[in-house]
């Protein structure tokens, strides 16, 4: 198990490695929905079997549908997860006085998911989750559902939530994309089973990414039973395109990704198109999480990029926009943080080591780990937050070439180089 503070080991030699990235967790928390609604068994192939996944799992269990998940020899952080469908019917729920109690950790598409998907039942459920999920926005989504007829009790519209599951009714609502395209996405997952009518509203609200990805498979998945593959995460594969161009000066060294996705579902699939980092980036028509990893390389770039319309990021795992220029100031970098963009400019001749905070947020330990490979002294506090969405990352970046990167990664208190057994987050069975 990982230690609570490593430091990662500057790479001083080409790497030539061809690595493979976990499933999708946004696919696959969307097709474990879907697949719940079918009408027949759904075997999902590349699933992601993370934190985040395996929260979703294991409330549609306590709901009571029987799912299988088995070992993905291709990927030891993927499952081929069996379903068993139930056409929009949820077994298990609970009475006023004792709701079903539903553990959504600080997964933001299992809390938003799992509040429409409720609504089909007939009972009542409590969602909740930890602390910083609970000050996460709702408030749209569950206005949206009261709009469908249904009850909906939260103290200021934040978890915990108690939602009152009445089945199927014929009805309409609209939602917003202002805060969060998850609360579109939950809509419209479960508005075929609930006979519901969705409206989006705001700019470009038809065209956004993750609404399009939910589109997308809905219009794809096997909704009377069969199988589905999951593409790799794109998010998950821009830390080693980030790799790839932080160590690109040294010849020979070429650092791939297996199986890379070659739909658009999502936004992310696009981050190799941005390196070189251009002078603009922004968060809403170019990329999603990865937006991240590129403000971390941009303290190496040519010249100032300026990343834009970054205010979902406040909102999220944790305030990202300041955390990342929180952090990327401590390690010598030159960042302007106005509004909702950051504006960093080339500073690589300022860079060192620093212990890296990570807010409990998995994106901010991978990115400030790729930094590591270039900066020296880059120690990482509490690392295992990756296991949300990329429990074996470290193990990646420290396994052999052609499969990792050969890194060596240390215990950061005690420097010992670290076995890869003492590389994995938190991955059950």
């Amino acid at each position: 198990m990982l230690p609570g503070l490593i430091e990662i080991v500057p790479l001083t030699h080409a790497v030539k490695a061809e690595v493979t990235a976990p499933g999708s967790k946004s696919i696959t928390n969307r097709a474990l929905i879907l697949a719940a609604l079918a009408q027949g068994d759904v075997t999902l192939r590349g699933a992601l079997w993370s934190e985040d996944t395996q929260v979703m799992t294991l409330a549609l269990q306590h709901m009571g549908f029987e799912i299988e998940a088995k070992r993905d020899p291709r990927e030891p952080c993927n499952r081929e997860i069996h379903v068993k469908g139930l056409g929009g019917k949820i077994p298990w729920s609970g009475p006023p006085d004792r709701p079903l109690e539903l553990y959504v950790g600080n997964a933001g598409t299992a809390a938003r998911f799992l509040a429409a998907f409720t609504c089909l039942g007939l009972g009542v459920y409590r969602l909740h989750g930890v602390k910083r999920m609970e000050q996460r926005p709702q408030a749209a989504l569950f206005e949206a559902l009261r709009q469908l007829g249904y009850r909906i009790d939260a103290e200021r519209d934040h978890l915990p939530a108690r939602i009152y599951g009445t089945g199927p009714r014929a009805a309409s609502c609209s939602i917003s994309l202002d805060e969060s395209s998850q609360f579109a996405s939950a809509l419209l997952l479960c508005a075929g089973a609930g006979g519901w009518k969705v409206a989006l509203e705001g700019k470009g609200a038809e065209d956004a990414a993750y609404v399009a990805m939910t589109r997308e498979l809905i219009d794809s998945f096997p909704h009377e039973g069969g199988k589905f593959q999951i593409e790799a995460d794109a998010s998950s594969a821009s830390y080693f395109f980030a790799a790839d161009w932080l160590m690109g000066h040294k010849p020979g060294a070429s650092i791939k990704v297996a199986a890379f996705p070659k739909s658009s579902w999502q936004i992310d699939a696009a981050f190799p198109n941005f390196l070189p980092l251009p002078a603009r980036i922004s968060r809403a028509s170019d990329l999603g999480d990865s937006i991240m990893t590129a403000i971390t390389l941009a303290p190496f770039g040519e010249r100032a990029t300026t990343f834009t319309d970054l205010g979902r990021l406040r909102v999220q795992e944790c305030e990202r926009v300041a955390a990342l220029r929180t952090e990327l100031t401590k390690c010598g970098a030159k960042v302007v943080e106005r509004g909702q963009t950051l504006t960093v400019f080339p500073s690589a001749h300022l860079m060192h080591g620093a212990g890296i905070e990570t807010y409990d947020d998995h994106r901010m330990a991978m990115c400030f780990a790729i930094l590591g490979l270039k900066v020296e002294g880059i120690k990482i506090k509490n690392p295992s937050c990756v296991k949300k969405t990329f429990p074996n990352f470290f193990q990646k970046l420290a396994a052999a070439p052609p499969a990792g990167l050969g890194a060596k990664i240390l215990d950061g208190r005690s420097g010992a180089p670290l076995a890869r057994e003492h590389l994995l987050a938190g991955l059950k069975a």
